[in-house]
């Protein structure tokens, strides 16, 4: 494996809290895919962590909850033939999850009111336009 993986910062995956199990992929791979385990589980113990910040983890398991089971989240991969890249593509998915998932809230929006002159020239418009399709109708042939 290609060694640590960055969070955010200068925060990594812990190498050491990283729960693998590997299985049998489905997919292309002829006779090689009945007799090799190539698709990968990485499970990584959000709960009982100490490599993450308090605040960001806090903010991992809320934001988790959903995908969480007893306080660990589990990611899989077995898009690869080969369980070396396998591993790398589920090391990499699960430290974007966790980067997304300890990214700080957006600011709030500050609301603002629409200027005057854009209100004022929408109803003029609207007014010439009007007048337009009013014109169409009128019988003046004569």
């Amino acid at each position: 494996m290609s060694g640590p993986y960055a969070i955010r910062g200068s925060v990594t995956l812990p190498m050491a809290e990283l729960a693998w199990r590997f299985s049998r992929s489905s997919g292309p791979g002829g006779q090689h895919v009945n007799t090799s385990d190539t698709r990968v589980e990485l499970s990584f113990d959000l709960a009982r962590t100490e490599a993450l910040p308090p605040v960001w983890k806090e903010r991992a398991l809320r934001r988790l909850a959903d995908r969480l089971v007893d306080g660990v989240v589990t990611v899989r991969a077995g898009e690869h033939r080969s369980q070396w890249r396998n591993r790398e593509a589920a090391a990499l998915r699960l430290a974007a999850l966790l980067a997304e998932a300890t990214a700080p809230p957006p600011r709030a929006r500050r609301p603002t009111r629409v200027p005057r002159a854009v209100t004022e020239r929408r109803l003029r418009e609207k007014k010439q336009r009007s007048e337009i399709k009013r014109g169409r109708s009128r019988r003046n042939w004569d």
